[in-house]
């Protein structure tokens, strides 16, 4: 049992069913190799409660799906088989989609079971258009058809349905704003921190807006920012394992079509996508046309 300080009282009071315990994201995030967000959606769904008997019951389904629809290293022909046997599987991973010009029709690809050729269908595509600029987790039901598999160059794997990993009230803000009534400044503050996992009180006022800053991008429009530091100090950490709506493109090329919008296609890009963009270890990215520079 944690005891509840006056900040986590007053969240209790004003958000009750948005909150996620710290220590509980912690414990489940080292076990399997999702993002955090992941296992806070979770945690938010089935322990978004201070009653321990429900956070108790919660915990047993939060960790009966993670282990049931996580795929970890060396497990990629277990699933597979799995979806075999069975017909169909559910898992929790990191979905892109592409285009194949030559068949008309897009395939879809999962990471974590080195898939790169999963059958999907248009509409979910055009539903879910991040798939198609960096991709989102998300909880996919994989199909499998032993008569496609049967086929020449046949795609027996196939997506069925999915539900992205992300907030799932379109009116939180209200709710947040409302809450925060109840806060003095300082209080808020805190709270903010303590959403990314920091536990503000033996920061002094300097460092505590420093790290306020950091999450700026994600509220304010239009709003760059430019972070140094050694490497391996955490700087890429929030942008990646904080929120759905964040995308981290490590080192490579860019390209105009892929950030902005694809002057053929009418596709839009990643900068249309997501609230969020941010280049890792910048010096190592280049563009494939100047243009990309100058539009930024």
């Amino acid at each position: 049992m944690i005891e509840l300080d006056e900040i986590d009282q007053k969240a209790v009071s004003g958000l009750n069913g948005f909150l996620v315990r710290k220590d509980l994201v912690r414990t489940f995030s080292r076990q399997f190799p999702v993002p955090t967000y992941v296992v806070e959606f979770l945690l938010g769904r089935y322990c978004a409660s201070t009653d321990q008997e429900e956070i108790e019951e919660g915990l047993e389904i939060v960790q009966r799906q993670l282990k049931s629809r996580t795929v970890k290293a060396g497990e990629e022909e277990l699933f597979k088989a799995r979806a075999k046997e069975r017909g169909t599987v559910k898992i929790i991973d990191l979905i892109t989609a592409r285009l194949d010009a030559r068949r008309d029709s897009y395939v879809a690809t999962l990471p974590s079971l080195g898939l790169k050729d999963v059958r999907i269908n248009s509409e979910l595509v055009t539903k879910h258009e991040r798939m198609l600029t960096g991709g989102f987790y998300a909880e996919i039901s994989l199909s499998y058809d032993a008569a496609i598999a049967q086929e020449s160059s046949g795609r027996p794997f196939g997506v069925e349905s999915l539900r992205e990993i992300q907030l799932s009230k379109r009116d939180v803000l209200d709710d947040l704003a409302s809450a925060r009534k109840n806060f003095t400044r300082e209080e808020w503050t805190e709270f903010l921190l303590r959403s990314i996992g920091i536990e503000a009180k033996d920061l002094d006022e300097r460092q505590k807006n420093a790290l306020l800053l950091r999450m700026v991008p994600f509220v304010e429009r239009n709003f760059n920012m430019v972070e140094l530091g050694p490497r391996g100090t955490g700087k890429s950490h929030l942008f990646q394992q904080v929120s759905p709506y964040a995308h981290l493109i490590s080192g490579g090329k860019a390209t105009v079509a892929r950030m902005f919008v694809h002057m053929g296609t009418g596709q839009r890009g990643l900068v249309c996508q997501y609230d969020v963009v941010c280049f890792d270890e910048v010096s190592g990215i280049s563009f494939d046309q100047k243009d990309g520079v100058n539009i930024l």
